[in-house]
C-alpha cells in the first residue's frame, strides 16, 4: 500500500470557483492558506458572510481526495486538482470516512483539524454540466452522500507541497460523523 500523500496544492486570492495549482502553499495557524481568499478567523465564503460575518471560519482549508477524480472519470468527467476549489489534493486518505476532529499532518510541520464536509453548490455544474450529480449522491438507504471533500482549520502552520506525506490521527472517544460545514 502506498503511503498517504499530497498530490497537489492550490490557492487563489480571488473568490473564484477553481484555484490555481502552485508549487507549494503556506498554512497559517488559525487563518488558513496564505494568499487564499478563504483565509481568515471568521467566515470568508460569500454566502456565509452575507448571513453572519462573525461566524468562526471552519472552512480555512479545503481538501479533496484524488480518488474522486478517478471515480468521476469513470462517468465521463475530467476533473483536475484545484478545479473543485480545493487547497490540498490528497491520495491514499479516506477523507470522507474521517470523523469530525480528526487531525491531518501535512508534510513536516503543518497540522489541520477536520471540521466537516464540503457542501457542494450548483457552481460545480459550471465546471462540467452534470458533475454535481456525481458529487452529491444517495446511498442504499436514501441518505445524501457528499463527495466534494472535507473542510479543516489550521492548528499548526507550515509549508505544504506535492509529495508531502499525510498522517492521520483520530480523536479519542466516540467518533462523530462529518456533517456539512
Amino acid at each position: 500500500m502506498t503511503a498517504a500523500s499530497v498530490v497537489s496544492v492550490s490557492r487563489d486570492p480571488e473568490h473564484r470557483f477553481s484555484k490555481e495549482v502552485v508549487d507549494d502553499i503556506v498554512l497559517i495557524a488559525g487563518l488558513g492558506v496564505d494568499g487564499d481568499a478563504h483565509a481568515g478567523t471568521t467566515v470568508q465564503h460569500r454566502s456565509r458572510v452575507a448571513r453572519d460575518p462573525s461566524q468562526p471560519n471552519l472552512r480555512q482549508v479545503h481538501l479533496v481526495h484524488a480518488e474522486l477524480f478517478d471515480e468521476v472519470e469513470g462517468s465521463g468527467f475530467e476533473v483536475a486538482p484545484g478545479e473543485l476549489g480545493e487547497n490540498v489534493t490528497t491520495r491514499g486518505v479516506d477523507l470522507l470516512g474521517l470523523p469530525r476532529g480528526a487531525v491531518l499532518r501535512l508534510g513536516p510541520d503543518a497540522v489541520v483539524e477536520v471540521t466537516g464536509l464540503r457542501n457542494p453548490c450548483v457552481q460545480i455544474d459550471g465546471l462540467e454540466a452534470g458533475l454535481m450529480r456525481e458529487l452529491v449522491t444517495r446511498d442504499d438507504e436514501g441518505q445524501v452522500v457528499r463527495k466534494a471533500g472535507v473542510m479543516a482549520v489550521v492548528l499548526v502552520g507550515g509549508r505544504v507541497a506535492p509529495g508531502d506525506r499525510v498522517g492521520v490521527e483520530l480523536p479519542e472517544g466516540e467518533h462523530e460523523a462529518l456533517q456539512p460545514v
